[in-house]
Parts: structure tokens; sequence; C-alpha cells
């Protein structure tokens, strides 16, 4: 009995195993289908089996995992109309001979079996893909419309239109503006000074008087002594003095001007001082009138009457013209300009020109018609103060014309070089 049971346990062995093997397979989720033959000269994918061949009689297999079973398994469905997916793109391998995939481990989970394997899904309708929106106004003609205003301006040539200031409320009366309307009548009606309807007019006189004062005609008074000097070279041993001051406003001012000159041992060669009145004409240019008095230790003493111009031309250069009229009839003039050049805050480089004209010959003076003289010098100077800067410079003179003949007729030199050294101040 015992040996019976062992011989029918023997041969039921294979075929339990068999069936666990079978049970272990994943159900075709499309068993029972009717489904529609694959096109013409399309290889069906097989997969080889891994253990073909393999005798797996005495291998222990794994327990089956449970499947869920098809729901449509054992229908009909080759009458049913398949709906177009809503949602689900179309499988872009559909129909493609895929390469068998490499069998996966024991202990992996297979892959689930594409649900569309082998199906002719060339009849069924697709959903339209997505694309952007279509423009609503695609083709309308749309010039009558009304939309955003033209411009009034568009295809006008405006290049040689001049374009005027902004339209601002003020008081100017520019071209490029629309006309203002007048001020009304009431406005140009009563006292230049609309404090006098408060004030007494005496009180307003007196206050407008301060305030000129405040703002412009406070009085001021200065002295500049613009060279002082030493010459060294030529002939003989040289000093020279050049200073001039004013008192007064800034419209009306007295000026008054002294030069002189003379050589080391031998005394003062010739000194003049002018007595002016200064009047503003321009913000930078004063309009000077007087007398100048000239004096001479080895002549005569002049008197001339003097018109000039002083102040500061364009490009920083210091300016003093004027033209001499003597009680003898002789007119004669001088022309003096000078420029500081900055060098450093304290150090300044100045060049200067001086140039004497006559309209005639005056033989007692040794002065010639024409340009009778020129200087031209250059002095480095450094402002130990403002107010307090010596200098060092190189001067060079010569006289033309007329004049140097009589100065060569003496037996002196026409032309003349110095090296001279020198003080600026003022107070």
């Amino acid at each position: 009995m015992t040996r019976s049971l062992l011989r029918l346990a023997a041969a039921a062995a294979p075929l339990l195993l068999a069936t666990g093997a079978a049970s272990a397979q994943p159900q075709d989720p499309h068993a029972g289908h009717v489904m529609a033959p694959a096109p013409a000269g399309t290889p069906a994918p097989a997969t080889a089996d891994p253990h073909a061949g393999h005798d797996m009689s005495t291998m222990a297999m794994p327990a089956a995992r449970t499947v869920p079973a098809d729901p449509h398994a054992g229908h009909d469905m080759s009458t049913m109309a398949m709906s177009a997916p809503q949602t689900t793109p179309a499988d872009p391998h559909a129909g493609h001979v895929m390469a068998p995939a490499p069998a996966p481990a024991p202990a992996a989970t297979p892959p689930a079996a594409d649900p569309h394997a082998g199906h002719d899904m060339s009849t069924m309708a697709m959903p339209a893909p997505e694309s952007a929106p279509v423009d609503p106004h695609a083709g309308h003609d749309m010039s009558a419309m009304r939309g955003q205003a033209a411009d009034p301006h568009a295809g006008h040539d405006m290049s040689g239109m001049t374009m005027g200031p902004p339209d601002t409320p003020t008081g100017a009366d520019n071209a490029g503006r629309p006309p203002q309307a007048a001020p009304p009548a009431a406005a140009r009606r009563g006292p230049t000074h609309a404090a006098d309807v408060y004030f007494p007019a005496s009180q307003m006189v007196a206050a407008r008087r301060l305030l000129i004062t405040e703002n412009g005609d406070m009085h001021t008074t200065a002295l500049i002594i613009d060279r002082l000097e030493a010459g060294f070279g030529g002939d003989e041993d040289s000093y020279l003095w050049d200073a001039q001051g004013w008192s007064g406003g800034d419209i009306n001012r007295f000026w008054w001007k002294s030069e002189g000159e003379g050589a080391f041992g031998d005394g003062l060669e010739k000194a003049e001082v002018q007595a002016l009145y200064s009047k503003a004409i321009l913000p930078f240019w004063d309009l000077q009138a007087g007398i100048r008095q000239d004096y001479r230790p080895d002549g005569d003493d002049t008197t001339h009457l003097v018109l000039g111009l002083q102040g500061l031309a364009p490009y920083w250069f210091e300016v003093d013209a004027a033209a001499f009229l003597s009680t003898q009839g002789d007119l004669t003039a001088r022309v003096e300009a000078e420029y500081d050049q900055r060098i450093t805050q304290r150090l300044i480089l100045q060049p200067r020109f001086e140039v004497d004209l006559a309209a005639s010959d005056i033989p007692e003076l040794e002065i010639g018609s024409g340009v009778s003289s020129l200087e031209a010098g250059l002095r480095l100077r450094y402002e130990i103060r403002k107010e307090f800067a010596p200098y060092v410079g190189v001067e060079w003179t010569r006289a033309f014309g007329a004049s140097r003949d009589f100065i060569e007729a003496r037996g002196d030199d026409a032309e003349d070089t110095k090296f001279v050294v020198g003080l600026k101040a003022w107070f």
C-alpha cells in the first residue's frame, strides 16, 4: 500500500509542477477577443523562453501572483463601435515590430503587457491635436473699425517746422507759444510799488534807498600793486612800479593809477599819476575818464586828458586801454593786456604785453608816430597768500620807427632784455 502511494505521488509530481507554472503566468487580458489580423508581411513578435530545454522539475517555483480577471473575457466585441479616446493620445508604437525585451530578474515584477499590441487601429477616429487658438479676426477687414485715434500729423513733413518752448504759464513773450491774453486793466492801475498803498511814501523811499545800498551800492576801497620789481641786465639795472586802486561802489568809482621807472644810481627817469572817474557800462567793463600828470626830472611835466576802457575780455584777459590828449595837442595811446595761467593753486604763470602808440612824432619825449614801443614779459609768481605773491620773470622791450632813432641817437640800444624779480600784492 505504501509503495503504491509513493509511485502515485511520484507520477503526479510533474503534473502538479506543470499546473503551478501555468497558473503563475499572467492571464491574457484579451483572451476570447476577436482580434483583427495583423497586416500582411508583419512578423509576429516572439520572445524566446529563457528556460527552454531546462529541467525545472526539481526547482521550487514562487507562489503565483493573483491577476485580476479581464471583465471582457469571453465577450464577442467585434461588432462594437469603439469610441475615440477623449484625452489619451494614440500609441506612437502601434503596429511597430518591437525588439524582445530582456527577461526580468526573478525577483522583479514583470512589466504590464501593452493592451493594444497587435491591434489594427487604422480605422479608429483619433481626436484632433491640440493647437493654438484660432484668431477670431483672421481674414476680417478691420480698416473701417473705430480703434485708437489716428495721428493727425501722419504723413506730414515736419522737418522744417520750428518747435517752440512748452506752453508754460510764464511772462515770457516767445513766438513759439500760443498768444497770451492781455492782463486785466485793473492790473495796470495803482502805484508802481504795491507797498506804497500800505506805508507812507517817505518811509518807502528810505527803504528802497537802503535796499539799493545793501544790494550793490556798497562802497569799497582797494589798493593793487600790480608790479613792484627790479630789472637786471642790459645797459643798467633798473626799478619799476605799477599800482592802481579805487574807492566807490560797483557802478561808480574813483579810480587812480600810477607808474614810474628809473635806474639804480641815476634816480627817477619818469613817473605818471592818473585820477579817473570810472563807471560800469557792462558787467565786466568800466569806462574811465579823467586826467593824467607826467613827471620828468630831466624834462617838462605834461598834463593829459584821459579816456579809457578797462575790464575783463573773453578768455580772462585783463585789458587796460586808454587814449591821452596832452595840453600841447599830442595824441597818444597805450594798450596793456595780461593773462593769469594757473599751474597749481599757488603757482601762476602770467604773460603780459604793452603797446605804445602815437599819432605824430614828439621829439622832446623821444616818441615817434605809429607803434613807438612794445614790451612783452613772462612772470612766474607764487602766492604765499592771495594778497601777497613774489615772482620772477623776463621782459623784452623794443622801440620802433622814429622812437628807435631817438634812442639810438643818444647812444642807447633800441632793444633790451631784462631778468626781473618783483612782488604783486593787494589790500
